[in-house]
């Protein structure tokens, strides 16, 4: 039998010990650290944004955030879009849809459907779909495991995107133009070196959007402490690749548990005849092949035509629907097939 407590996620700093110990157990997830969790909850939470936590006995055996509809009769986990992963930690010895069940009903007697969000097969495998709970596909994602030779590796990619960038690297020498990776790690270089990132994605189409990180945004100031935080324990790193003394194309990642991830990455668009991005990477994935302390790039993010070029390591993040009432998840199906079917 579980046992819920729910508390406002204000009160998150209390529990942030048993929610790493959770992480620590299962997941070993750099995205799913308390440090993370807190910034997430501090920038873009609100005061519906809820913890809740179930134990059996005296153990900690699940750890979510969750936020509601208006009415309450929707609860999903609370899912900024900073976050790669949902935020849900759980025991595997459980039953995903008694845990849920069980979560809804301790939540709120109106709620009726609640979504658990950007699960990673890799951590929670996923479950089969019943009457009362449903399965759906999020995104494929890539990785690439770095054990062997970075040589082995890149010979293994295909023979364009070696030919193509080895032709970039000796025209731009030809031309003089100096090509340089560098990477920031120490605490007290992250502000300046983020200010690079910004000032990159500010000029791109990121900016026309809204979702660019500036120095005046609260973008750029989650990620400011987010990198400087993991830096603190040697957990951060702004790769950043210079063409001459002029930084042309950026990433920003964070390291837990051998795997590095990839947060955000930015490049200057007004470079039309080279691929800084792609020189980026070349230079960065072959210094990663060499630390004994990494073994997997995780990317977290949709798989693009460049990701197919770089790795054959693809899998399906997913959505996990549990419904008060088996009426309704049939219906709730059929709204989805209805909706899809208009959009095509």
């Amino acid at each position: 039998m579980l046992k819920w407590e729910l508390h406002s996620a204000q009160d998150f700093e209390k529990y942030r010990s048993q929610w790493d110990k959770l992480n620590e157990t299962y997941y070993g997830s750099a995205l799913l650290e308390s440090r993370f969790v807190a910034l997430l909850i501090r920038y873009f939470g609100n005061e519906k944004t809820k913890l809740a936590i179930a134990r059996t006995d005296a153990t900690t055996v699940v750890m979510t955030l969750l936020e509601s509809n208006t009415l309450g009769t929707v609860l999903s986990t609370f899912q900024p879009a900073q976050a790669p992963l949902g935020l849900w930690l759980m025991s595997p010895a459980l039953n995903q849809t008694q845990v849920i069940q069980s979560l809804m009903r301790a939540f709120s007697k109106s709620a009726v459907l609640l979504g658990i969000t950007q699960q990673d097969p890799n951590f929670v495998s996923r479950p089969k779909s019943n009457s009362y709970l449903n399965t759906i596909d999020y995104i494929s994602t890539a990785r690439i495991q770095t054990k062997g030779l970075f040589s082995d590796y890149w010979s293994a990619r295909g023979k364009n995107l070696r030919h193509n960038l080895k032709r970039q690297r000796n025209r731009l020498e030809r031309e003089g133009i100096a090509l340089r990776l560098e990477i920031t790690c120490q605490p007290e270089a992250i502000a300046k070196a983020l200010l690079d990132y910004g000032r990159l994605e500010s000029a791109g189409w990121k900016n026309l959007s809204g979702t660019a990180i500036s120095a005046s945004n609260i973008q750029g100031a989650f990620y400011l402490e987010l990198l400087t935080t993991y830096a603190k324990t040697g957990d951060a790193f702004i790769y950043r690749y210079f063409y001459n003394d002029r930084v042309v194309a950026c990433d920003l990642c964070i390291v837990g548990n051998g795997i590095i991830n990839w947060l955000k990455t930015t490049y200057d668009e007004n470079e039309t005849t080279s691929s800084p991005a792609a020189l980026l990477r070349l230079d960065s994935f072959e210094q990663i092949f060499s630390n004994p302390h990494i073994h997997t790039i995780e990317f977290y993010g949709k798989v693009m035509d460049w990701h197919t070029k770089w790795t054959d390591e693809f899998r399906t993040l997913y959505h996990i629907n549990v419904y008060r009432w088996t009426w309704l998840k049939k219906l709730h199906i059929l709204q989805q097939h209805l909706y899809k079917k208009s959009d095509d």
